[in-house]
């Protein structure tokens, strides 16, 4: 894939920003002078504390009632985003597709099934649901519900292969941008046609009894064909817990550190490298776990030639994800990577295969019937782990209020998001403060990079979207994850008078 045009318009935002937008002072205003009202005042001095001063921030707050900006600084500044930037997938993804759209997967054969032995390959087709099998899932898993399905439908043996299809989408690569050194990572899992367990193994460590023993790596599930290299020392019993995973040339995934002598077991997530694969072997085990013997290899559909197959082929069984409204709750609460890269590629609806660079256009298309230019968000990926992603703090809070202000959007939407205090990622923020159970916003955590972009609403009921935006600081994040949350706070405190209306 070439990422020429992607990187031609980065430079040309870039470019068009720093010529067109000159820096505002902070707690500017277009609208009035902020600096007068004591809403201004105390943002302003949140903002100038030691703690702030060491980021570069970009704030936006307008009022969803009455469209009045409220406080800006630095609003129109191009900042990472980290995982904010699945407001904007989300957002677009709700416009193209529809809170109902649902992923399907197919279980596919050309060949009959004759005293209860299907005489022939087993072909599953995906479509890039992320949902299936997904790690917390307390429900049936899939390939159970499937082995089940064959198995009424009078097949006991499969004397064929296991075949993943994984053609509709483009085959499986790192998002753009993304950092080598996270690529091993659950977090950095890569999406395709066929997703099943996240993408992901689980990876659970067992110390020894005495500092200097071996210890112990177990990879779930033991069907992933995954293969580890145990670097890991067991280290003295009050140590801390030190664990990164290396990926080498050949896949192997290398997992390097210590972990303190008789401690409880610590656990990682491991991303994979071939998700087609990773799918059948999983079904395959499923299947014969439940009962039906499956006689040929787990195989994806590029590594054989298709003609071996037959056809015409039918459908064994249809299985449906859950609508986006679900899928929606599950990225948003736990800032689930994949699925907001699944939706990218979903976006490419009239592309064969669904690509990423086809994704982002239909995002570009979106923002521009917003009246969001290409100088106020670039889009690398759909999840924000790449750092070539940029935004303006306007242009998230404008992306917040085109979802309040349609109301084929609104309440789904903002269900969606955390909830200060009481849900996902903002569980264990904001508590005890005005905005516990008040605030929703997306949050972002990268290297050096925290933001949170929302809703709260005011202490006279007005209804406010924000955007806070920290880059570039050094050292811990704890002090800026402080400010941001004492911003939202103010504003949860405020009322009209305080911004002088």
């Amino acid at each position: 894939m070439s990422y020429r045009p992607l990187s031609i318009l980065l430079c040309l935002a870039l470019t068009a920003c720093a010529s067109t937008r000159p820096p505002r002072s902070i707690g500017s205003l277009p609208e009035r002078d902020a600096a007068l009202h004591p809403l201004a005042a105390s943002l302003n001095a949140l903002l100038e504390t030691p703690e702030a001063d060491v980021a570069l921030w970009g704030v936006h707050v307008r009022s969803l009632d009455s469209g009045e900006g409220i406080y800006d600084h630095e609003g129109d500044r191009l900042m990472l985003p980290a995982s904010t930037m699945k407001l904007v997938t989300l957002a677009v993804a709700a416009e193209r597709l529809g809170w109902d759209y649902r992923y399907e997967t197919a279980l596919l054969s050309a060949a009959p099934v004759v005293d209860g032995v299907l005489q022939g390959d087993l072909i599953v087709r995906g479509s890039g649901d992320p949902s299936i099998n997904a790690e917390g899932d307390s429900g049936t898993p899939v390939f159970d519900l499937w082995t089940e399905t064959l198995r009424q439908g009078g097949i006991s043996a499969i004397e064929g292969r296991i075949i993943g299809d994984d053609n509709l989408v483009e085959e499986a690569t790192p998002g753009y941008g993304w950092s080598w050194d996270d690529l091993p990572y659950g977090y950095a899992a890569p999406t395709g046609a066929l997703v099943h367990r996240d993408n992901m193994v689980r990876l659970t460590i067992h110390s020894g009894s005495v500092a200097g023993e071996d210890t112990l790596v177990e990879v779930s599930p033991r069907a992933s064909g995954v293969r580890v290299v145990n670097r890991v020392e067991t280290n003295i019993p009050d140590a801390e817990v030190e664990l990164a995973l290396r990926r080498g040339p050949d896949g192997t995934l290398e997992v390097w550190g210590a972990v303190p002598a008789s401690g409880a077991p610590v656990s990682r997530t491991a991303s994979i490298t071939n998700p087609t694969v990773f799918f059948v072997r999983g079904l395959k085990q499923a299947l014969q776990r439940g009962g039906i013997r499956v006689s040929g290899d787990p195989v994806d559909l590029d590594d054989i030639d298709g003609r071996t197959i037959g056809g015409p082929l039918r459908a064994l069984t249809n299985h449906q994800s859950p609508p986006l409204s679900a899928l929606a709750t599950t990225l948003m609460q736990t800032s689930r990577n994949l699925y907001a890269e699944t939706l990218l590629h979903t976006l490419a609806q009239r592309r064969r295969p669904r690509t990423a660079e086809a994704g982002r256009a239909a995002i570009r298309d979106v923002l521009e019937t917003w009246d969001i230019g290409p100088s106020e968000i670039i889009v690398a990926d759909g999840s924000g782990l790449s750092r070539y992603n940029y935004v303006t703090a306007r242009a998230l809070v404008d992306v917040l209020r085109r979802m309040q202000d349609d109301p084929r959007h609104a309440d789904l939407f903002m269900d969606t998001l955390p909830v200060a205090g009481v849900s996902g990622t903002l569980a264990m923020r904001m508590v005890g403060t005005a905005a516990e159970g008040n605030a929703r916003a997306k949050t972002g955590s990268m290297a050096n990079v925290r933001t949170l972009s929302g809703y709260v609403t005011s202490a006279d009921n007005e209804r406010l979207a924000f955007a806070v935006l920290a880059n570039n600081f050094p050292g811990s994040a704890a002090p800026i994850l402080s400010v941001i949350d004492r911003l939202v706070e103010r504003l949860a405190q405020s009322t009209r008078s305080d911004s002088g209306r």
